[in-house]
């Protein structure tokens, strides 16, 4: 049985391309296109093998990143009559980093507006975070950094696909629900505690993507070093403990 995760993606290639040239820590204008290429194909596959949805303008992207690499390797290629194919990359990257500076402004100003553009221990964002709309804080691509991670540690080796056997994505998403409950907040890590094999790993890094996208739990890192945490909203769940008593 396949499982394709119907998320609304937020994030577009461009924000791809951007997480890749923080990850790589390198200047926008000196991007290493072969390599900045592949990793973005590495997480096509990725999101492929997972199921999840991915926009045509993915690919579309992967196409012109493709198209740019193959001209970054023909000879004579820095003639002066000839343009540089990767103004073709960081002219639109340019516009969009403007474009996001000026939308985390207007967001910033609001947080100051409201009071509560402060750094917050889990459980004082848990009854902050109750009854507001979830975002997702941690990007998609950060969540799949920091799965990818707990498999090479824990399943090296092991191949990402996707076979629901004995788990179903509801399974695991009652089973973080419980946790979270019994615990009020949890680190990412700690949700995948009890698994065992690359099947389930995959069905639980599911759940957890599903649960993000229904606004069940709010994603957040504190700060670039720290671990992801999670905290539920229950409020949001329709939890009907009080309702069931």
């Amino acid at each position: 049985m396949e499982y394709e995760v119907k998320l609304e993606i937020f994030e577009g290639p461009l924000d791809l391309l951007l997480h890749l040239i923080h990850k790589n820590e390198v200047d926008i204008f000196d991007i290493p296109i072969a390599t900045i290429t592949d990793q973005y194909l590495e997480y096509i596959d990725m999101m492929k093998a997972l199921n999840i949805n991915i926009a045509a303008d993915f690919l579309v992207m992967a196409s012109t990143l493709t198209h740019i690499k193959s001209k970054m390797l023909l000879p004579g290629l820095k003639d002066d009559e000839e343009e540089d194919p990767m103004v073709e990359l960081t002219q639109p990257l340019l516009e969009y980093m403007q474009f996001r500076e000026a939308a985390e402004g207007l967001s910033e100003r609001e947080l100051l507006e409201r009071d509560v553009f402060i750094r917050r221990s889990p459980v004082d964002m848990q009854d902050q975070l109750k009854g507001e709309e979830s975002p997702l804080d941690v990007t998609l691509f950060q969540l799949m950094d920091a799965f990818k991670r707990i498999i090479e540690q824990e399943l090296p080796g092991a191949k990402i696909e996707v076979h629901l056997e004995k788990w179903t994505i509801n399974d695991k998403m009652e089973a973080i629900m419980t946790h979270l409950k019994e615990h009020g907040a949890a680190f990412f890590h700690e949700v995948f505690s009890k698994d065992r094999t690359i099947s389930e790993f995959v069905v639980t890094f599911l759940a957890l993507l599903e649960l993000a996208h229904q606004g069940l739990i709010a994603v957040f890192q504190p700060t670039h070093t720290s671990d992801i945490q999670l905290i539920p909203q229950f409020d949001k769940a329709g939890e009907d403990g009080d309702d069931n008593r």
